[in-house]
């Protein structure tokens, strides 16, 4: 499986283009996962639920299931979070794995950077950013895309793959 990045402050828009990006692979035949790096305190569950209740007595892990689809959820009670190799050994076989977050990891990433959020880019000090998508023209060397450029930006990220 192809393994690739999505990196930018909080508010860039990772999640938007993301979001108009899947379905443009999937309409070419591919299978597409994705792991999104959260804040600590995430929670898909909610209070007063059965596998909430369960989590909050002291389970381990909870698996829900039905016939649409399944979650496990792994509750790491003082365990160190896993890294990304672990967390992309537990997913299924697929063509393309998108990840978003992990921003300073060792992987090819497009960055994400919107200058209105008044942080630093990315791409200068990070060597595995292979393009960046902008809603400003921005000095690089690096291919360059408008953030809703969602076209050209998932051609790239196939080509950059191999899965064109």
């Amino acid at each position: 499986m192809k393994v690739f990045g999505f990196a930018g402050w909080s508010g860039s828009g990772k999640t938007t283009l993301i979001e108009q990006l899947i379905p443009r692979f999937v309409a070419r035949g591919l299978k597409v996962s994705l792991i999104k790096h959260a804040h600590h305190s995430f929670d898909i569950d909610r209070p007063g639920k059965d596998s909430y209740r369960h989590r909050e007595a002291g389970c381990h892990e909870v698996l829900v299931s039905s016939g649409r689809r399944w979650v496990l959820m792994h509750e790491l009670r003082g365990e160190p979070e896993p890294s990304l190799e672990d967390q992309i050994g537990r997913m299924g076989p697929c063509d393309l794995l998108l990840v978003e977050g992990y921003k300073r990891y060792a992987m090819p990433k497009l960055e994400i950077y919107r200058e209105v959020n008044g942080k630093p880019m990315i791409f200068p000090e990070d060597e595995h950013i292979v393009a960046v998508a902008s809603d400003v023209p921005l000095e690089t060397r690096l291919p360059q895309f408008d953030l809703n450029d969602y076209d050209g930006i998932a051609a790239f990220v196939l080509k950059y793959n191999g899965l064109r």
